[in-house]
């Protein structure tokens, strides 16, 4: 990616709001950053590009707040930005990534962060923005490796490994070393960490063709004393679902699967009605519940070619407001 240089703005924006991080399209590196006040119900869009002169790049993945900065990690330009929480402004950069995923800090010297097409998670020191070293996964080739996301249970961070892989890692802080691998289920897309301390998994079973294999999605809950699978929801075969994401108080879960669909941490079994029904002719491609007042929020990706739409949805379901986003909004961020 080259980094032209314009002009650039002085920007701020308030607290308790919403940053929705959009993806772009592959190669075009028209990736941007919204951010979205919910008191107001006003929309601020590429607020990155205003407040640096310069464009985020290409496929902006994931962002995570730490230490009074936002954490942006874009994947197919190698890097993660580090700017101010307020003024958005470019604090720092960590170069040198293979296909950055997501970042977690252990510390605030230390942060993993997770990679596609490597066998590595990156760690990085975020005060210097440079690599420290990396976790070798055991068993993942360099051109196949994929690690995904990451939530931490006392000394342990827990990743999933996505793209063809099939199982869940233990990550040992003090040492940045795998203590534990589980074996999950086909391409485990995403986790989270519920308020009893259970490691639900969300899986997409593979594809027609893939060389891991092709099987029925899953939703599993992990006892992590035992490290060991306690319950197991299966999908149907042609079923996609996606995005597990939990509520602040940690006992209800959400995912997408064509439509939004709810369920607490102990059914029994999958729900039978969805949450939320996906518009017609629209294309549900993210969500995040607010931490503040339990709205959800959910992007609209449409043909992915063009400005997306958010939706914003009460605690029962009922649509409050919707605003426009940039292309493909991939993943949320609470400031």
């Amino acid at each position: 990616m080259k980094w032209d240089y314009g002009h650039a703005e002085d920007l701020t924006v308030p607290d308790d709001g919403l940053f929705i991080v959009c993806e772009g399209n592959f190669q075009y590196g028209n990736s941007t950053l919204s951010y979205y006040d919910p008191a107001t119900r006003t929309v601020q869009n590429e607020v990155f590009f205003r407040a640096n002169g310069m464009k985020l790049g290409d496929v902006a993945q994931s962002m995570t707040m730490h230490g009074g900065r936002g954490w942006i990690v874009v994947n197919n330009s190698h890097v993660v930005f580090a700017v101010d929480a307020d003024n958005l402004r470019e604090t720092g950069r960590i170069e040198n990534l293979t296909s950055p995923r997501y970042m977690h800090f252990v510390s605030d010297t230390k942060a993993y962060i997770t990679q596609l097409w490597d066998n590595r998670i990156f760690i990085v020191n975020p005060e210097r923005y440079e690599v420290t070293g990396h976790i070798a996964v055991p068993g993942m080739s360099a051109e196949s490796g994929s690690t995904e996301q990451m939530v931490q249970r006392g000394d342990y961070v827990y990743c999933n490994c996505w793209s063809y892989q099939n199982s869940i890692i233990k990550i040992d802080t003090h040492t940045d070393r795998v203590a534990e691998r589980l074996e999950v289920g086909i391409q485990p897309r995403s986790i989270a960490l519920d308020r009893d301390g259970r490691l639900w998994v969300l899986t997409d079973g593979g594809f027609y063709g893939n060389p891991l294999g092709h099987e029925r999605p899953r939703l599993m809950c992990i006892d992590l004393d035992r490290f060991e699978v306690e319950r197991s929801y299966i999908f149907d075969l042609d079923d996609s679902p996606m995005q597990l994401t939990l509520n602040a108080a940690g006992d209800t879960l959400y995912w997408i699967n064509g439509d939004v669909w709810r369920m607490a941490t102990d059914d029994a079994q999958l729900p039978d009605v969805p949450f939320v029904r996906e518009p017609a002719n629209g294309r549900f491609y993210s969500l995040t519940v607010s931490p503040h007042d339990g709205d959800l929020y959910v992007a609209d990706a449409a043909d992915y070619q063009q400005a997306a739409t958010i939706y914003r949805y009460n605690p029962h379901g009922e649509l409050t407001d919707r605003f426009a986003t940039g292309i493909t909004p991939g993943a949320f961020c609470w400031k």
